[in-house]
């Protein structure tokens, strides 16, 4: 590894960032530099990154989008709340549990923290004010629960992980140290954001249950009422149906993510205008908008991306950092730790999308040298990643939350540690104990 182009591309990307310059600006423009350093043709650049974007599974990443904007406009993301509410019942703080839950529920369809925070906010955040719940802890609880929806399959993040993970081989060393890695896929990566996802998603309806119960917000009723319960499964049957078609065809083998998609694309548009007859033209034309808008800025930093994991992983520098984390400790529970803090970090600052696309040609190598299973690393870097969605001063869904519920971002930042603290330690958890990620997938033949 040549130090001076260390400098020129980690030193360019610093400085392109803290003049404001776009994520994907700052990776090009440092990418670029770091090529004609090292005298290399400019057109191996576009070639490089021309060829991330052609692949089969990323045709899953608009589809998806596309898929999570229908379901919002076809009534399936209303009928998934009120179930949500129905289940929640008595229990204490029960609109908040109610809000979890109703993440959990569109986060199995959409696969977006944002998108997740708005669809479910702008019907949890003031039904919570109208129970007497303070504008800011509805906000909170919303802006935390919104990034379950990119650790519940199907996952945009786990699409990207997938596709970086897939062109990254084992080291020769590794494989000499620790015989040959289990393989990893983005049906696979699925699979295993389940139970970790659960887990996330338990430590925020706990924490909820202990502030409500300290602040007084009592359940929704009484009692459960089986009555109200079986008519809201009746109502939101078709939405529920979605996503048992979509990750049950991925299980199953039916159909690959990309294929389940476009699935879930047709059976949204089928829904929202024969079913529940709310999918209008004009509505269908803002889902095509918000798609184009995000997918092309996803791509974008795609593009650039490939190219700067590509030249570190050339100049050995994930190796470079293995060799100085094993010189400091072998202990997997302190490496974990630190990389648990790290990312964390990373969170705060940077968009979800690009931290995995610039972070996996440093970490995947780095973990692979360590004897770590690649589907577990993934599944801690989303789940450290999703964090990252309410923690300032990036925080997008903090800002979702504000924008919908009307609080100050300051006083839900405010509302917002308790949570922070909850998911970190589930993080911890599912980090230290590999299984829970990897117990599902083996279990289904992965």
């Amino acid at each position: 590894m040549e130090e001076y182009l260390l400098t020129i591309l980690f030193g360019s990307f610093l400085g392109l960032m803290l003049l404001g310059a776009p994520i994907t600006v700052s990776l090009a423009g440092s990418a670029m530099l770091a090529f004609l350093a090292l005298d290399k043709n400019p057109i191996a650049f576009v070639q490089i990154a021309f060829t991330s974007v052609g692949s089969f599974p990323l045709m899953a990443l608009p589809a998806f989008v596309l898929a999570g904007a229908l379901m919002e406009a076809a009534g399936i993301s209303k009928r998934l709340v009120d179930l949500a509410e129905t289940l929640a019942g008595p229990i204490t703080g029960g609109l908040g549990a109610a809000t979890v839950l109703a993440c959990l529920f569109f986060g199995a369809i959409s696969g977006s923290g944002p998108a997740t925070t708005a669809a479910v906010g702008m019907l949890m955040i003031p039904a919570m004010a109208k129970r007497n719940y303070e504008k800011s802890y509805a906000s909170a609880v919303t802006a935390a629960s919104g990034g379950l929806g990119i650790i519940i399959p199907p996952s945009i993040p786990m699409v990207i992980f997938g596709i970086s993970a897939l062109g990254m081989a084992p080291p020769a060393d590794a494989i000499a140290k620790f015989g040959q890695f289990d393989s990893v896929s983005i049906p696979k990566l699925f699979v295993a954001g389940v139970v970790p996802g659960l887990l996330m998603a338990s430590s925020l309806i706990f924490m909820n249950y202990f502030i409500s119960k300290k602040r007084g917000y009592r359940g929704l009723t009484e009692n459960w009422s089986f009555k109200e319960i079986g008519l809201a499964v009746r109502r939101g049957v078709w939405s529920l149906l979605a996503p048992l078609i979509i990750l049950g065809g991925i299980y199953t083998g039916l159909f690959t993510p990309t294929e389940s998609a476009i699935v879930a694309i047709f059976y949204t548009l089928f829904v929202g205008f024969f079913l529940h007859r709310e999918l209008k033209f004009s509505t269908l034309l803002g889902s095509l908008r918000t798609t184009t808008w995000i997918t092309g800025r996803v791509l974008l930093i795609l593009f650039a991306a490939t190219v700067f994991g590509r030249l570190m992983v050339e100049q050995r520098i994930p190796a470079t950092i293995a060799s100085s984390l094993l010189d400091l400790t072998d202990n997997m529970y302190l490496i974990w730790s630190i990389l648990i803090v790290f990312l964390l970090f990373i969170g705060m600052f940077m968009e979800t999308l690009a931290a995995i696309m610039i972070l996996v040609p440093v970490l995947l190598p780095m973990m692979y040298m360590l004897g770590a299973d690649p589907t577990h690393v993934g599944i801690v870097v989303i789940c450290a990643l999703s964090i990252g969605f309410m923690t300032p001063p990036l925080g997008e869904n903090l800002f979702v939350a504000s924008g919908i519920g009307g609080s100050k971002v300051e006083e839900i930042v405010a509302r917002i540690p308790p949570f922070v603290f909850a998911q970190t330690f589930a993080l911890f958890v599912i980090a230290f104990f590999p299984a829970i990620s990897l117990w599902l997938p083996r279990l289904m033949g992965y």
